[in-house]
């Protein structure tokens, strides 16, 4: 059955963009034409720029540059609020309009104006507006008698004559509330048959505009030459949709946007979770496959008119994009160059190919692979590893030339020196991660591993089993060797894997998931592991949480925020890791300085490098800690201090004690003792790795027993909380919360469980004949 692209029908709102340039004025012009239903309005913004000033678009080079994954449209960005007046996204349930979303676009259109753009409305809603006033005033003139017989249909042409003053009133109140001077501009279709016309219209709204003053268009429905507005079709254009697309053409607008109460075009109904958004709308793919909804119950063109008019616009060199108006900013998002909505353009093909694999597409993809990796034997899996390790190892010059290609564009773009060092893949990197690889290979099968067998009743047997998680989303930034080891850690619990990887490690993760799909066999299939090569496809991705299963986040505070905001799907990673070392007083302070020195200086950009570092006040006069404080300023480590620190050893003040610096840093504070330091960590630390230096076994035990974070250590460095140090054989990343994995996540914390029962013929039949008898087994 054809996909078709879904439409809700009540969506009436339409945006123009136009961009005009000349030699030393850029008025950039945006039409943004609401239309339909009780009210409907649109919008032009213009903005005068100084020669010189950057613009992604003019007439002579007419098409799109293309910014990382996103279009920039425009290069400017207004703070504004979608408002689409007169239909489904603007209108209550009851058909009345929402007054506040109107106040709101005429808010918007005032900051337009303060920045400098030019703005021009085209507004539809007359014939709404006077509906709703004569069929008030006849039902005040009615007797009940009246109101028993038939009601008649209001004619349209008289309802647009009463509304056409209030539309008028209502714009210009508000307007006038903002400080804004508004116009009226009526016309109707065949003024357009005149050239003269034309001419004079477009030097009105140029006049207009060089006043600062709101031109608001409309069409002039109570003389229309067509006898019934919302019915008949004739003239050179016959719906608010038509009519934007006649101004796009007239006016050789650089850009079309259509806001609707729906994210874009879609696969199929919106509202289903297989449906998917198409960010691109292509002729050849999609033309034969488009299938309406209804005609609006309120306006006049439908969505086969909204599309007719995209699809013209989009022909004659105007590129459109469909939006949601419902969603915060969305013009501004465009504005901005984000790749939102669909597009239409008569060169989309050169951008996105017909044959591009849709995010679902990966999933799905990624899920089938991985089915058949786990009917795979045992042995079979550990060779796909020990191939994929002696692959890396048989690539390493080329993986290094790749990577110190990312490293150099890195440093050339002024990234910083914690980011460039998590980049760097340092000599001896591939051996080790070929070396963990292998150790994972030669680990227990954890797959199908009976972990219980219980005798339900007799010949009636249980068995709880490990089993893989499924469909894996891992986001990471920076650093390459991370995608070597989710990679393995999947194969190993035989999951399917996506994976994306920040832009500055492009080049190196490229090359490394092309040597590891290359090593899997043609009975698994090489998109078990797929690469997300663009950002935008990860907002589609953490959409499908009914194929993708976990979503591992690592990097920074902000990424993990934003995809833990972002998602339904279960997110495991942490979002900070502010580890602490405690030197207690009874500390062994040559243990102290090793450990110290360790947790911060072996690889600072970790997460499990040492930010804080707390000392018993007893030690405040204490040479061996002014040799540790020394130690760390010699190696280049800059110190802060907390209030008391900062007072007592004259360092510069710590601006928070929640900081991770990832960097050559840290902050020193004095505490009381070893339950003020648990305090301290348990305020100030995210739960990550914290250690204590101490020779006392009671106090050594509070600690571990009282900190509660994912990883706690006496007497050892907080560097020592990695997946392949605790034998795990690499890591997918390091969960600081408390459902399902907690610390460094090797294969256990990709698998779950399933429940195996194997009978002889047994019912419940309201369990009057089972005989339970709940007899633990042994696992063999």
């Amino acid at each position: 059955m054809p996909s078709y692209l879904y439409f809700d029908a009540l969506a009436r709102s339409l945006v123009l963009f136009i961009c005009d340039i000349h030699v030393v004025r850029i008025p950039c012009i945006f039409l943004l034409c609401f239309f339909g239903g009780i009210l409907g309005a649109g919008l032009v913004f213009g903005i005068e720029r100084a020669k010189g000033d950057e613009t992604f678009w003019s007439r002579k080079k007419k098409g799109m540059k293309r910014v990382g994954s996103s279009w920039a449209f425009v290069a400017c960005s207004p703070q504004s609020w979608q408002l689409l007046v007169g239909t489904a996204v603007v209108t209550r349930h009851d058909g009345r309009l929402a007054l506040g979303r109107l106040g709101a676009l005429c808010e918007q259109v005032k900051e337009l104006n303060t920045l400098g753009y030019e703005v021009i409305m085209v507004t539809s809603g007359a014939v709404g507006v006077g509906r709703q006033r004569l069929k008030y005033r006849k039902l005040v003139n009615s007797s009940f008698a009246d109101l028993q017989k038939p009601q008649m249909e209001l004619d349209g042409k008289a309802c647009a004559a009463v509304g056409q003053s209030g539309l008028m009133a209502l714009y210009d109140m508000l307007f006038t509330q903002l400080d804004v001077s508004s116009s009226q501009l009526l016309v109707t279709d065949s003024d357009f048959e005149n050239p003269n016309f034309r001419e004079r219209l477009r030097e009105t709204v140029e006049s207009l505009l060089d006043l600062k003053v709101v031109p608001v268009f409309n069409e002039n429905d109570a003389i229309s030459t067509r006898k019934a507005p919302y019915e008949d079709s004739s003239g050179i254009f016959w719906d608010n949709d038509s009519l934007a697309g006649l101004l796009a053409i007239e006016l050789k607008a650089d850009l079309l946007v259509l806001l609707s109460d729906v994210d874009g075009l879609y696969s199929g109904p919106p509202s289903e979770p297989q449906s998917k958004i198409i960010h691109t709308y292509i002729k050849e793919k999609h033309h034969n496959e488009i299938t309406f909804g209804d005609k609006s119950r309120v306006g006049r063109g439908g969505m086969t008119a909204k599309v007719k008019a995209a699809f013209v616009a989009s022909n004659s060199g105007t590129p459109v994009v469909i939006t949601s108006g419902f969603a915060s900013q969305s013009i501004v998002r465009v504005l901005q160059g984000e790749k939102i909505g669909t597009l239409f353009h008569k060169d989309a093909s050169l951008w996105e190919p017909s044959n591009d694999v849709s995010a679902r597409e990966m999933a799905v993809a990624a899920r089938e692979c991985s089915r058949r990796l786990q009917n795979l034997s045992s042995d079979e899996r550990k060779k796909i590893l020990l191939d994929v390790a002696d692959a890396l190892e048989a690539n390493e010059d080329l993986i290094r030339a790749e990577n110190e290609a990312d490293v150099l564009a890195a440093q050339d773009a002024g990234y910083e020196k914690s980011l460039v060092a998590r980049l760097t893949l340092k000599p001896g990197k591939i051996a080790s991660l070929a070396k963990s690889i292998r150790t994972l290979a030669n680990m227990e099968d954890p797959i199908n591993q009976i972990l219980k067998r219980t005798e339900v009743a007799e010949n009636l047997v249980l068995e709880k089993t490990s089993c893989p998680l499924g469909v894996l989303l891992i986001v990471f930034e920076s650093r390459p060797d991370a995608l070597v080891q989710i990679a393995s850690l999947a194969i190993r619990s035989g999951n399917g894997l996506l994976l994306k990887g920040g832009k500055e490690a492009m080049r190196s993760n490229t090359i490394l998931h092309k040597v590891i799909t290359d090593a899997l066999p043609d009975n698994v299939g090489k998109r078990l592991i797929g690469l997300v090569t663009s950002r935008d496809e990860i907002a589609d991705l953490l959409k499908l949480d009914d194929v993708i299963d976990l979503v591992i986040p690592r990097g920074s505070n902000k990424l993990v925020s934003q995809i833990k905001a972002s998602t339904k799907i279960p997110v495991l990673g942490h979002a900070d890791g502010v580890c602490h070392v405690y030197i207690d007083k009874s500390a062994d302070m040559d243990i102290a300085k090793r450990i110290v020195m360790d947790a911060k200086i072996d690889y600072p950009a970790a997460c499990n490098a040492m930010e804080t570092l707390l000392v018993h006040k007893d030690l405040i006069k204490s040479a061996s800690l002014d040799d540790i404080l020394i130690s760390l300023k010699t190696e280049g480590v800059s110190i802060y201090g907390g209030p008391v620190a900062h007072e007592v050893l004259s360092i510069p003040k710590a601006d928070s004690f929640h900081h991770e610096y990832s960097s050559m840093a840290c902050t020193v504070e004095f505490v009381d003792d070893v339950q003020s330091a648990i305090d301290h960590i348990h305020r100030y630390g995210s739960a990550h790795t914290d250690c204590i230096v101490t020779t006392d076994s009671k106090v050594a035990e509070t600690f571990l027993r009282q900190v509660d974070s994912a990883a706690v250590f006496h007497n050892a460095s907080t560097r020592f909380s990695d997946g392949a140090r605790f034998g795990l054989g690499a890591e997918v990343g390091i969960s600081t919360g408390r459902i399902h994995a907690r610390g460094p996540v090797g294969v256990e914390g990709l698998l779950t469980t399933r429940w195996i029962m194997r009978g002889s013929g047994q019912v419940v039949n309201g369990d009057k004949d089972v005989a339970y008898t709940h007899k633990n087994l042994s696992l063999q």
